[in-house]
Formats: C-alpha cells, structure tokens, sequence
C-alpha cells in the first residue's frame, strides 16, 4: 500500500508526500515550501517524481519550482488555474487519472475556495488528497466560488467510502471544533471528538488525516442540510472568534 508521510511547513501547513514502495514512485501534494520536502526525501532515500496541486494559492505551490529544479518532478494541477501555476507540466480536470505505481488518482473538480481546485482520491488506496476544500469538522473559506458549490463538493466526498482517508492541507481542528460545537450543541459526537481534538494538541500531536465517517457525524458543513445552510454557517465561521 501507498505510504503517506506528513511533513509540516509555515505556519499550520500539512505538505503531504505519497511513496509507493512496490514501483518506487513518490509524489508531493501541495508543496507550500522545498526544503523540508527534499530533507525528508533525503533521509527515505525517496526519489520525488511527481507534485500534485489542489489548486494555486502560494501555500500550496511555493515549493514548486525548487522541487522540480531539484527533482525533475512533473507538476500536475488544475486546468481551470493553469495561468495562476506558471510550474504546470500536466493540466488536469473532472474524470482524469493520475498515477503513483498501479494507483490511479481520480481527478475531481471541488470548486469554491478556488474556482478551479481539484482533489485526488486514490480508490484502491482508500485515500483522498483534498487540499483546502474539506478540512476536518470544517470546509474552506468562499474566496472564488459559492456556497452552493462547496455544498455540492460535501456531498461528492460525503458520497466516498466511510473508511476513506482524508488528507487535508492545514491544522485547522481544533478551531473547526469549537465552532462546531456552537453550530450543533447537541451533537454528542462533536463534543466526544474536540475532547480527542484538544488532548492530541496538548501533546503537540496533529489531527489529520480524518476519514469520511468522522467528517460524516462532527462536520457542520458536510451535515448542512442544503446550500444556504451552508452558507449561512461559513459565514457564522468567518466572524467566529471562540
């Protein structure tokens, strides 16, 4: 099975980096810088081959260029923002593949936090990389798109597997949480995982990856019940200061 390592960076970034041991292949998901990406690479013996984008913010591709300067590695990122990533080798869309060895990644477009993102979902691997469109007890932020449409994206990754991993780009949980617990006082779940949530951070441990199932009963946007309710708690989320 595919092995993913999660390399902190900047503030509260999750760079990930996949290695399928049996072809040898590596590839980074959302490079936010290149240095910490090429030292772990170093000290596996890993060759990087390839660097997937989710979408074009520069937390998300700064470490782009010095990898693929370093590397070789082919840059594959959404067609929709191929302007935006001047890197691009491969641009990709709703229903491609991408591969790492035998997996093959399927493409899905998530537009909303940026009009073109995409995440990859690896079926045979049980795994989704899904950048900064869900995040675990939360979703991104409307900067290019609507509220319609990220409800539209929960309910595609709601429609996933329940064991399904979810790798997300921040460490957003515990701040996901307690908003969480403002928008659905009275789910038992949401206040038994922020006790996990909480305890994991005091210990300086991360909390992601999440899976489908979890997101499924503690996420307030992935349970909204339609797009204005969503809307209405993204917008709840943004002036939350608790």
């Amino acid at each position: 099975m595919i092995e993913v390592i999660r390399i902190p960076a900047l503030q509260d970034n999750y760079i990930w980096m996949a290695h399928d041991p049996d072809s040898g292949e590596t590839v980074v998901i959302d490079p936010a810088e290149a240095a910490p990406v090429l030292a772990e690479a170093e000290k596996r013996g890993w060759t990087i081959g390839q660097i997937w984008n989710t979408h074009w913010h520069g937390d998300h591709i700064g470490g782009n260029a010095a990898i693929k300067a370093a590397t070789g590695a082919t840059v594959s990122a959404p067609a929709a923002e191929a302007a935006k990533i001047a890197t691009l080798d491969v641009a990709v869309g709703e229903g491609d593949t991408v591969h790492i060895g035998k997996f093959a990644a399927r493409v899905i477009e998530v537009p909303a936090h940026t009009a073109g993102h995409v995440a990859y979902y690896l079926p045979e691997a049980g795994i989704a990389f899904v950048g900064d469109t869900l995040f675990a007890m939360g979703c991104g932020r409307l900067f290019e798109g609507t509220a319609a449409q990220m409800w539209r994206n929960m309910e595609r990754l709601a429609a996933l597997p329940p064991e399904t991993k979810i790798y997300c780009a921040h460490e957003y949980t515990q701040s996901n949480g307690r908003y969480a617990r403002v928008a659905e006082p009275d789910n038992d779940a949401i206040a038994a995982r922020m006790r996990d949530v909480d305890a994991a951070r005091a210990r300086g441990e991360a909390t992601v990856p999440t899976t489908i199932a979890l997101e499924r009963a503690t996420n307030p946007f992935m349970r909204a019940g339609s797009a204005e309710e969503l809307g209405r708690r993204r917008a709840e989320k943004d002036a939350f200061r608790g």
